[in-house]
């Protein structure tokens, strides 16, 4: 496997692990608490992190991570809800799965990366494939939620722009810029959930394991490998992978909830995964330069051996 090949298939965990959001929400967690929900998944992910890396932001990166934390995670959130609200499940996937277009834009905006033929038809066929999965006929359109949708698609866009236009600061790893994120954007939604939903409700034991695979694997983990891939991928190419999870919600909704799943929406999974791996294909863009430190280790046979580390202290 290449290392290109293998950065994507780790990346590409992140999208399939939030494919299971909806069923452990649905399945584990209290119902109607959509922001909570979201603030149980950042905050403590990012608090984590956060004692894990013991790295704090410095200089610009207080306002910078902010702004990322804002985009990826404290407006995304609560804007996803409301338009999953309003909205038909389908018709909310169908319209966040625009997100690959807006990241198309943005790129060729923030980063320099020309569009070309290719990627917009692949990110056109993607939808598509999407829509084939998740709509259903007589679905119905709200503006309201339609609004939301798009804007939360743009917002998660401009976040994954931005993370790759800044990388990261010396001397700091992914996974210590992961909990910035985290921090900030649960922050944003702390205010937000409490406003809007009130106190907290009370959880059982099955509400705490859910919200302990949201919070871990579901959030500190896959943001890593998120940022991780958007770091070392070019824009338009870890975006791509986002029809991963619709794909894996369906599957897991087939699975493991009983939902049909016929020939349209087989041959819709078959379409948008053929247009993710189309996504992945071509020169790899440059990769950001990332903070190393390099220092020397124990002395073997004489002959003095260097590691590189990047900040999380993860050799590479």
């Amino acid at each position: 496997m290449s290392r290109k090949a293998a950065v994507v298939a780790l990346t590409a965990l992140a999208p399939i692990s939030w494919g299971s959001t909806y069923f452990v929400t649905t399945e584990f967690l209290p119902p109607d608490r959509p922001l909570f929900t979201g603030l149980m998944r950042a905050l403590p992910a990012g608090l984590l992190l956060l004692a894990l890396t013991r790295k704090l932001p410095q200089g610009a990166w207080w306002w910078k991570s902010a702004v990322l934390g804002a985009l990826n995670i404290g407006a995304f959130f609560p804007l996803l809800f409301l338009a999953a609200y309003r909205l038909p499940g389908g018709v909310a996937a169908v319209v966040g799965s625009v997100g690959p277009l807006f990241v198309v834009g943005l790129a060729a905006l923030f980063l320099g990366e020309k569009p070309t033929v290719k990627t917009l038809l692949t990110a056109v066929t993607a939808a598509f494939g999407v829509s084939l999965v998740v709509l259903k006929a007589g679905a119905a359109f709200d503006m309201v939620g339609v609004l939301a949708g798009l804007l939360s698609s743009l917002s998660m866009s401009a976040g994954i722009v931005f993370t790759k236009r800044w990388g990261r600061p010396e001397g700091v790893g992914a996974l210590a810029l992961t909990g910035w994120q985290l921090t900030a954007g649960g922050l944003v939604i702390l205010p937000i959930a409490f406003l809007i939903e009130g106190a907290p409700p009370v959880l059982t034991g099955t509400n705490l394991a859910g919200y302990a695979y949201l919070a871990l694997g579901n959030t500190a983990i896959s943001y890593f490998l998120w940022f991780r891939g958007i770091e070392r991928l070019s824009a338009s190419s870890a975006t791509l992978l986002g029809p991963l999870s619709p794909i894996t919600a369906a599957v897991i909704g087939w699975a493991a909830l009983g939902q049909a799943l016929g020939p349209v929406q087989v041959l819709g999974m078959a379409i948008a995964f053929g247009a993710t791996l189309v996504g992945q294909m071509g020169p790899r863009a440059p990769k950001a330069p990332a903070p190393v430190e390099s220092f020397s280790s124990t002395e073997r046979n004489g002959q003095e051996v260097s590691m590189d580390l990047d900040g999380s202290g993860v050799r590479r």
